[in-house]
């Protein structure tokens, strides 16, 4: 599965993950490491801690939920000139320092 635009997971600003949007949709697969390392929680309640690889056809609801909506989904969408059905793109640009222990950056 080839991978369209990678973004990286952070949990309390600790490497986590990579989900990645593919031709078949959408992985999240946790860093080893990160699965290795003493206090490490899941991303999600619906992404528990496993070291196989998550997919789904669509882009799992946490992450999603993570993604701006009305107006501010709007401004977002419009500063960063992203389609707001580019849900990715979206979570690419508005979720680096999101409400929460989670934030999804470009880089690693």
């Amino acid at each position: 599965m080839d991978a369209y635009r990678t973004a990286y997971v952070y949990v309390r600003n600790i490497f986590a993950g990579t989900l990645k949007e593919t031709d078949a949709g959408y992985s999240f697969k946790y860093d080893s490491g990160y699965l290795q390392a003493e206090g490490s929680t899941a991303v999600s309640l619906t992404l528990p801690i496993q070291e196989e690889e998550y997919t789904s056809k669509t882009l799992f609801a946490f992450f999603d939920g993570l993604i701006p909506e009305g107006w501010l989904l709007d401004i977002v969408s419009h500063n960063w000139k992203i389609n707001p059905k580019d849900r990715f793109g979206l979570l690419l640009v508005a979720c680096k320092d999101p409400i929460g222990n989670v934030s999804i950056q470009e880089a690693k």
